[in-house]
């Protein structure tokens, strides 16, 4: 699978080029178009409880939509529900990814996508605590809100982000939870700040410019009864 990008930055679709036969998983609801051939199938991957461990836990579907192109190839057009970037990302089998709720958008057939307990950081952290686990071999089509900032850290090099805005990390770096001021609740909430990672590397960390938990917020104070 090739991926062009298109519209980018702030409306971005992503093109899945696809060789005759292949296979791309693409979140429900994700397809913008595709061309003439290609053969859709929808189904809970994984089974049963793999599906509603996604829609539960990590707020993804329940279905994954696998679209294959005919003995000609073809194309699957994938964008984010919210206005902003994309990107794609490679993943190898010795570099897994956790991709956080609603980033993933589409993936090449060589790479599992299940659902994956991010740790107590992240349930703190106000992100719902799972997300989805990357792993195998090709690219993972993500969506984010806003532009999409890229973090390669060098070992022991590091980087402090607000919650709401990670997108993906690597899963072989470490990382920490904190109030934005440390030890100091008051202040944290005085900055607009409530809590933010500090990652380490080395390792890929992908922020995404806006928050989309802060912008439900700020459409919410603006609906009838706040």
């Amino acid at each position: 699978m090739q991926v062009q990008l298109r519209h980018n930055p702030s409306s971005t679709v992503a093109r899945c080029f696809l060789a005759p036969g292949e296979p791309v998983r693409v979140e429900s609801g994700a397809m913008v178009a595709h061309s003439a051939g290609i053969r859709l199938e929808a189904k809970a991957e994984g089974g049963l409880v793999a599906g509603l461990k996604r829609k539960v836990l990590a707020g993804e579907s329940f279905y994954i939509t696998t679209y294959t192109a005919p003995d000609n190839g073809g194309w699957v057009d994938v964008a984010s529900v919210l206005p902003g970037d994309a990107f794609a990302l490679p993943v190898t089998a010795d570099r897994p990814y956790f991709i956080n709720r609603g980033g993933w958008l589409a993936s090449s057939h060589g790479v599992q996508i299940e659902s994956k307990w991010g740790g107590m950081a992240n349930l703190f952290g106000g992100e719902g605590g799972f997300g989805l686990r990357a792993h195998g071999q090709g690219d993972v089509v993500l969506g984010v809100f806003g532009a999409i900032d890229v973090f390669d850290l060098a070992a022991g090099d590091a980087v402090t982000i607000d919650t709401g805005h990670v997108v993906a990390y690597d899963l072989s770096m470490s990382f920490s939870m904190r109030r934005a001021v440390q030890g100091r609740s008051i202040q944290s909430m005085k900055s607009g700040e409530g809590f933010v990672f500090d990652f380490v590397g080395p390792g890929r960390v992908l922020l995404q410019t806006r928050n989309p938990g802060a912008f439900a917020g700020w459409v919410a104070g603006f609906a009838p009864g706040g």
